[in-house]
């Protein structure tokens, strides 16, 4: 059975930083392309960070670069996002995912997905 577990959200205030993890179970992630997604309040989902380990390309979405990172522990089975200087804009629930369509952009299209993380940033 494919599951895939989050953690690590939670309150931060801004400059604040956060490590989000994404448990795999039932499958390897190093078989898969992975991303992070978020989704606001009132907003469309957008897709964060995505790495591809065919190529090890990695993506990261204009209002995060610089300040996230992804990353991948075969060892654990799991993947990461560092979040560093936390701003408020970037509250939303934060989801993984498997079988990203990772590249110049990201898509979630034919995703498998984790049940989210809410990651708060407020003073």
């Amino acid at each position: 059975q494919v599951q895939l577990v989050e953690s690590g959200g939670g309150f931060v205030q801004p400059g604040g930083s956060l490590t989000l993890s994404c448990a795999a179970s039932g499958f390897s992630l190093d078989r898969h392309a992975i991303g992070w997604f978020r989704q606001a309040p009132g907003k469309e989902r957008e897709g964060v960070s995505c790495f591809r380990g065919m190529d090890a390309s990695i993506y990261y979405a204009d209002p995060v670069k610089g300040r996230f990172s992804i990353s991948r522990d075969n060892a654990k089975n799991t993947m990461n996002l560092q979040m560093n200087s936390l701003k408020p804009e970037d509250t939303a629930v934060y989801y993984c995912a498997i079988d990203v369509l990772c590249g110049l952009g990201m898509w979630g299209d034919y995703a498998s997905w984790g049940q989210g993380t809410q990651v708060t940033v407020s003073s």
